[in-house]
């Protein structure tokens, strides 16, 4: 959704700005009730991101109240669904895990999530990863990991069809004109050969994880077992954290249409770490342009892509598996921190250092 913004920012509202999104960064790490009401405490950072701002119109509510509904009701079809068969899922995990071992299990699960997002949207994938992740005996460090890997693969993967999220969605709107005449497979042309390796080698990374079994009537698995008043519970909060990266991405689009989009290319795949915070598809709309060469738009993409899966707010995945399998930022941070530095690192190299 477009605004129009006055393109000057008083030094008192880009320092309030920026004392936000420190907060946002910060705090989720030090006080635990932030913690534990995430969706809450990113909603409330919006609504005070947008009064900075001076940016309330009837439009921007309209659009935070009535965007969200669709995704919530995925989430909650699935979410009933998933309930009601829960049982049965279960059973068929546990046969699969002891006929091919949990390695190659792991391997399998976070290949086809990550690819098959792009066409049944990282969502459903998301919401397939957590009923899969939940039927699983393994120790909660290797759970933890697993999630935070197969979320990276399905963050990665989903952009690769224009369906899959709404940043790869917003990606070929504006570039559907001249010069690049974006298509459906525009994406997947340009950004397959990235995306693809990257979740092979995330899954061959999940290979390698492994979990200590734990028994049928472990009191992690009691605790966790999903009740119907938790399914609407969990949709609720998903509506309010879309709604909280609504406000946060228009909030904070003053700052990046001053600031940041006249920065250089290469500083901008560092700078859009920012998504691991904020709604990369706000990003991606203000940043993008069809002016852009292939190699400009695919370092802005992939910067903002791979920073999606270092914190739990980068991407709705990462929201509702962490949600569901009670993982803490602190303990995502642990991993998807370095994990995607790691890859932003091999990536720059990649994109700006090599000429294919």
């Amino acid at each position: 959704m477009e605004h129009t913004y006055v393109l000057t920012l008083s030094p008192m509202t880009l320092w309030s700005l920026v004392g936000i999104i420190g907060v946002v960064f910060i705090l989720p790490f030090t006080n635990k009730k932030v913690e534990e009401n995430l969706e809450v405490f990113l909603f409330l950072m919006g609504v005070a991101a947008v009064t900075v701002s001076g940016l309330w119109r009837p439009k921007l509510i309209h659009e935070a109240i009535v965007e969200p509904i669709m995704i919530t009701l995925f989430v909650l079809a699935f979410g009933l669904t998933f309930y009601w068969l829960r049982k049965r899922l279960h059973s068929h995990v546990h046969d699969v895990i002891n006929k091919i071992g949990l390695p190659l299990f792991f391997f399998i699960v976070v290949v086809f999530l990550g690819l098959a997002s792009s066409i049944i949207t990282a969502i459903i994938a998301s919401l397939v990863l957590v009923e899969i992740v939940d039927a699983m005996r393994v120790d909660k460090n290797t759970e933890v990991r697993f999630v935070i890997i197969a979320c990276f693969a399905i963050g990665l993967g989903a952009a690769l069809t224009p369906v899959g999220e709404p940043l790869s969605t917003i990606a070929i709107g504006k570039l559907r004109g001249e010069p690049h005449n974006a298509d459906f497979f525009f994406l997947m042309r340009h950004l397959g050969a990235y995306i693809i390796p990257a979740v092979l080698v995330l899954a061959g990374g999940a290979a390698f994880l492994h979990g200590k079994a734990v028994r049928e009537g472990n009191s992690l698995r009691e605790d966790r077992a999903e009740s119907l008043t938790g399914v609407f519970l969990r949709a609720g909060k998903v509506y309010v954290f879309v709604m909280a990266l609504i406000l946060l991405g228009a909030g904070f689009r003053p700052v990046i249409d001053v600031y940041v989009v006249k920065l250089p290319t290469q500083a901008l795949y560092w700078l859009n770490m920012v998504s691991a915070v904020l709604d990369n598809a706000t990003l991606t709309a203000a940043e993008l342009t069809p002016k852009m060469d292939i190699e400009h738009i695919k370092a802005i993409l992939m910067g903002l892509l791979i920073a999606g899966g270092m914190l739990i707010p980068g991407n709705i995945p990462n929201i509702i598996a962490a949600g569901k399998l009670k993982i803490t930022s602190r303990d995502w941070a642990k991993l998807g921190v370095p994990l995607g530095l790691v890859i932003m690192l091999i990536y720059f190299g990649i994109i700006f250092g090599l000429k294919w």
